[in-house]
């Protein structure tokens, strides 16, 4: 039986710095323009976050070795207990700098590349070069002893060619391979007619993806998408259903407003100004998400106690409700 929530969050993940020296294509953060915390604001950040039991701190949004006090930020949040983890593009992690990241104590290190092909990762990416300059950070990594996983954003680029992903990811050493499911949120739903695919496409992706998954050995092959229970596949042991956004992990911005991930950008307190526990257990955006009404066509769907009608951030970014059926969903296409 799934859990609603649990009674603090596992995960948060902190949009560290909205500063990036890339200007990718789907980012849904590149139109951010908060103001970062001061480094002492960090700091208090951290103790908020161990007070409350959470386990995982995950960098990200903007570039976070941007942020200059990045390394002795972590140290200290490893030294509180944390696990601290960070999605990079790679391009300024030299093998010095993957040296700093093993000394600081990072748990594991995520490194961008969305195509096995260079000249398509660099268009993606809009940066050339991006593509080599990842391959030479996930090698830096493994000499270094950082466990390393691949993280790819599935969409039109991609979504025929994952197997060469996969097996680049593997020949790298990584761990695990995370096929992000495009999300509709900032540059990414300006763009979405180029890069999104049909709800079709996402059957097809994931018919072909799924038994890839069960059958790879050499790698987890890891995915974060709740309209795979159409197809049957309820991860076995998950604690929640539907999206963990809110049941299992918040979102940090820059300037420390929290909200339910970083695709929703609705804003339900602040790190720094309200109580965590208070935001976690009363918010009614929370509670909304916790407990999705069945609306449109998931209302006679078998699969909606699975789901909960998909991911809430796309349906809010295309329909401008939560409880709207996911516009990837497939069902009665």
């Amino acid at each position: 039986m799934n859990l609603s929530h649990l009674s603090s969050p596992v995960t948060v993940n902190w949009g560290i710095t909205a500063r990036c020296n890339f200007e990718c294509s789907h980012c849904f953060s590149r139109l951010d323009i908060s103001p970062e915390l001061s480094g002492e604001e960090a700091l208090r950040v951290v103790d908020i976050l161990a007070g409350h039991n959470v386990m995982f701190v995950n960098y990200g949004t903007g570039e976070p070795l941007l942020r200059e006090d990045l390394f002795p930020l972590t140290e200290y949040a490893v030294s509180c207990g944390l696990k601290a983890t960070m999605n990079s593009n790679g391009s300024l992690i030299s093998r010095e700098t993957a040296g700093r990241i093993r000394r600081a104590g990072f748990h594991s290190v995520g490194i961008s590349i969305d195509s096995a092909d260079a000249k398509t990762h660099d268009a993606f990416r809009r940066m050339q070069g991006s593509f080599d300059m990842a391959v030479g950070a996930a090698r830096f990594l493994k000499e270094e002893g950082v466990p390393l996983s691949i993280s790819s954003v599935i969409c039109r680029v991609n979504h025929r060619d994952f197997p060469a992903l996969v097996s680049m990811a593997k020949g790298l050493g990584a761990h695990t391979i995370d096929l992000h499911n495009f999300k509709c949120s900032g540059m990414g739903g300006l763009n979405r007619e180029n890069f999104d695919l049909s709800p079709p496409e996402w059957k097809a992706f994931y018919e072909a993806a799924i038994p890839m998954r069960r059958a790879e050995k050499g790698i987890e092959i890891a995915f974060d998408d709740p309209i795979m229970s159409l197809l049957g596949e309820e991860e076995s042991g998950k604690l929640v259903a539907g999206s963990v956004c809110g049941k299992l992990s918040l979102y940090i911005r820059p300037d420390g407003e929290i909200t339910p991930c970083g695709f929703i950008p609705v804003p339900i307190g602040h790190i720094l100004k309200d109580d965590l526990g208070k935001v976690w257990n009363e918010s009614r955006l929370l509670a909304h998400l916790r407990g999705k009404a069945a609306a449109g066509k998931c209302a006679g769907c078998g699969k909606f106690s699975s789901c909960l009608g998909g991911c809430p951030a796309r349906s809010y970014a295309v329909h401008g409700a939560y409880d709207a059926p996911d516009p990837h969903c497939w069902a009665d296409e």
